[in-house]
């Protein structure tokens, strides 16, 4: 069992290590779902569609998915940041009751997600494909994720509420058992059972059910330090406020990211290039994003793992113990996003490599990867101060910097850069990030002159 005194007496070096690598583990593990359907159906192909065709039809499906996995995300962090400064606070009542709201928030959104699978899948799969074959593969795969994302809304929720407490060996292990799972029957679904991108889409629907089985023991089978409390619950207005003031903006900030991947290739599809070419660019795009995965969910971990310090010792008044986690966040961060840049400068082809690429996603993509990486290394200090605001109960400041960088500036300048051509649309990548960074360490500043110089220890 966890020591809840632990966040707020162990050494900051090793606290933000034992937190923070289960953590990176475990959003390690996450990108594998990112990115294991496409890498087993670009290399899948029948006598209908080729490996290219199938990757295009997941790409197509992937802002959908991405909407997702962000009201799932966004939820969990809002309870996250809501629990942890509680216990900080020592209102152990009210921690419990923002863990009950999380699960039936977490059912109520899987609803939602049902009905959008329904209705929504089809006109969205109808922008950006004629093709009868890619789009029928794409819209099936969009209806199997969404209607049956239960699992999902539930494990990312339960996964967040340990994590509050400074849990984070039992969510990693939930997520590795559903990434094995999901690597293991991708094989069977995609080649054995020749189902192709739908036999993607239930391989990782199975996977999810079982990481929310698994999270479902955790909690209710062992003892911890927040509690479930089901009978004769009744929403509270109060909660379910403080939990959306900063879920709704994470909820926001992560799935604007798939607004972007949508515009990013509208504007591609814009551009003054070949079919083959606009394919190959999407293709490589929709690659990018799930590659970079690997680089930006460490970093996502760090964030996770040092929120619920942050916002203890927020709750608890000690400014020292909390600018310490910012400072350790803001440096592992920064190692991580180094060597990711290093190796999408030096290896693109090697990247591209694992998708079956055709000459021209190839030409294409070792460009585009060199450009775009520019931007990991400002990117690190941005997305640490994301989740320092989000851990202090400061969402609106997340939300704004990420509307910046994935909407405000980097659409337009995309669009006004793909006049120039498609290789220089990419360092609207690099500018984005740039602006964000300046925007983050505005509100920083102010934060550290305002909220910060005003805590006090709570005894």
């Amino acid at each position: 069992m966890v020591k809840e005194n632990k966040l707020a007496t162990a050494p900051m070096f090793r606290l933000i290590l034992s937190m923070s690598l289960p953590a990176m583990f475990s959003m390690l593990i996450q990108a594998l779902y990112n990115i294991v359907d496409s890498v087993f159906v670009s290399n899948y192909s029948n006598s209908f569609m080729t490996g290219g065709e199938s990757l295009l039809a997941v790409n197509i499906a992937f802002p959908l998915q991405m909407i997702l996995v962000a009201v799932a995300v966004g939820a969990g962090v809002g309870v996250n940041s809501l629990i942890a400064r509680r216990l900080g606070a020592k209102m152990q009542g009210e921690a419990d009751s923002a863990a009950t709201h999380g699960f039936i928030m977490s059912i109520i959104h899987w609803v939602l997600f049902v009905v959008i699978g329904i209705v929504v899948a089809q006109p969205f799969v109808s922008l950006y494909t004629n093709d009868a074959t890619v789009s029928e593969c794409s819209v099936a795969y969009i209806r199997i994720a969404l209607i049956c994302s239960l699992g999902m809304n539930i494990a990312c929720m339960l996964e967040k509420v340990l994590q509050s407490t400074g849990n984070m060996i039992m969510p990693m292990l939930s997520q590795l058992i559903g990434a094995v799972i999901n690597i293991a029957l991708d094989p069977v679904f995609i080649y054995v059972f020749d189902l192709g991108v739908v036999g993607a889409a239930i391989a990782t629907v199975i996977a999810q059910h079982i990481s929310a089985l698994l999270c479902l023991f955790f909690l209710f089978g062992k003892k911890q330090l927040v509690k479930i409390r089901l009978k004769s619950f009744k929403l509270n207005g109060t909660t379910l406020k403080n939990i959306y003031v900063v879920a709704l903006p994470a909820m926001v900030m992560q799935a604007i990211g798939s607004f972007m991947v949508m515009g990013i290739n509208y504007i591609i599809s814009l551009a003054n290039a070949n079919a083959v070419e606009k394919d190959a660019a999407i293709n490589v795009f929709g690659v990018y994003f799930k590659l970079q995965s690997f680089v930006f969910m460490p970093v996502f971990g760090i964030n996770q793992g040092s929120t619920p310090i942050v916002g203890y010792n927020y709750g608890a008044g000690n400014r020292k113990r909390m600018y310490g986690a910012i400072k350790w966040a803001a440096i592992f961060a920064a190692i991580i996003m180094t060597c990711g840049f290093i190796v999408f400068q030096i290896a693109p082809e090697a990247l591209l490599g694992m998708f079956s690429p055709n000459k021209e996603m190839i030409e294409i993509g070792t460009v585009a990867l060199r450009i775009i990486s520019l931007c990991f290394i400002p990117a690190a200090l941005g997305i640490v101060l994301t989740g320092v605001f989000q851990a202090v109960g400061k969402g609106i400041r997340s939300l704004i910097m990420s509307l910046l960088r994935q909407l405000g500036v980097i659409v337009p300048v995309a669009f006004f850069l793909s006049k120039i051509s498609l290789k220089d649309m990419w360092f609207a990548f690099p500018i984005a990030e740039a602006v964000s960074l300046l925007v983050a360490s505005l509100f920083f500043i102010n934060l550290v002159k305002g909220d910060f110089k005003r805590l006090k220890p709570i005894e």
